[in-house]
């Protein structure tokens, strides 16, 4: 629901009764987009690191909410891919900064100065990460070699006690035989980060997440939230996507030429029954500023999951450092005075 921060009156968000529905990728790409599946946007983008984010058409300046430098709309609009879905927000700017807090707490040799920024409420901003969704059925054939043990004694003469003796052992082989043939796979909603503002490893722990709970997508959801603009096209998250199969593709063919041991010579995928969804999860984020450097907390709005980058304070590492050689010090005083 809409919430005003000033009276507290609260308004309801229709719910659809409208189904997130998957896109066929081949004839979207034909159809180069066409209007009633995009939108206007207005496009901001960060001269600092590069993010691109919406801005509301009454709104001309903003703060990044990546990175914490200060963004201004150039008047540029750009038509892009609409969203199928997304996921509400689902943990409160209150929640999120709990957690926020919580993960601080656990944090050692921290600067003090972060712990102070986790007391600002008003670092943490909300934003809609875009993502996209591939399913597609798979059809590989292959060549390989099937690798097969076997097992020979061999005789060898060892040293024991001084007295040279003849002992026997088991060497293992393999023997390696053509193979090829053809395996199917069926994959479903693999997700592709579309934003290259975002450092990948973070991202992709802030997994898993809902995706059976997407809502169709509506301007209301929005509403005092920011939305990042997709950086990856449509065509490079799907390349982005083989990668992803190609691993149980790969697992496929294995368990196909069987034996104890398997070589992979040759793969050609088709791909079919192509489709996509173009998706928005929520994210609360904050962008920390330390010696010149941008350190990004990122929270998963609906599961509380916090991951990101932290600084270390190399004041409070010397501080132990020294103690250590203090202690050590001690310790080493104290077996000299026993000696003597």
């Amino acid at each position: 629901m809409l919430k005003c921060p000033y009276c507290g009156f609260e308004n309801p968000i229709p719910k659809s009764d409208a189904q997130v529905e998957e896109q066929d990728y081949r004839s979207f790409l034909e159809q180069a987009a066409n209007e009633k599946e995009t939108h206007e946007a207005h496009r901001v983008k960060c001269d600092k690191c590069g993010a691109e984010t919406t801005m509301p058409p009454e709104l001309t300046s903003a703060v990044c909410p990546f990175c914490g430098a200060n963004m201004v709309f150039s008047g540029e609009v750009s038509r892009l891919i609409k969203p199928e879905g997304l996921l509400p927000f689902k943990y409160t700017q209150n929640d999120a900064f709990e957690a926020f807090r919580r993960w601080i707490r656990r944090m050692w040799f921290a600067p003090g100065d972060l712990k102070q920024y986790a007391q600002s409420d008003s670092r943490l901003a909300g934003i809609y990460i875009p993502y996209w969704t591939y399913d597609s059925d798979t059809t590989t054939s292959y060549t390989g070699e099937r690798g097969e043990y076997y097992y020979t004694t061999e005789t060898f003469t060892a040293n024991e006690s001084g007295r040279q003796v003849t002992r026997t052992r088991q060497v293992r082989h393999t023997r390696w035989t053509p193979a090829s043939g053809t395996v199917s796979n069926t994959f479903d909603d693999i997700l592709i980060l579309a934003s290259k503002s975002l450092p990948q490893k973070y991202a992709d722990s802030l997994e898993p997440w809902d995706l059976e709970d997407l809502v169709p997508y509506a301007d209301e959801y929005l509403s005092g939230f920011r939305a990042e603009s997709y950086q990856v096209s449509l065509a490079e998250g799907f390349e982005e996507a083989k990668g992803v199969m190609a691993s149980a593709i790969r697992n496929s063919i294995r368990g196909d030429i069987g034996g104890d041991e398997q070589r992979i010579n040759s793969a050609n995928t088709q791909y079919g029954k192509i489709t996509f969804k173009h998706i928005l999860l929520p994210v609360w984020i904050s962008a920390y500023r330390f010696r010149d450097r941008v350190f990004r907390i990122l929270i998963n709005a609906r599961t509380g999951e916090v991951q990101g980058e932290r600084p270390y304070s190399p004041w409070k590492i010397a501080g132990i450092v020294l103690l250590g050689l203090v202690i050590i010090g001690f310790i080493v005083l104290i077996a000299m005075s026993r000696q003597t």
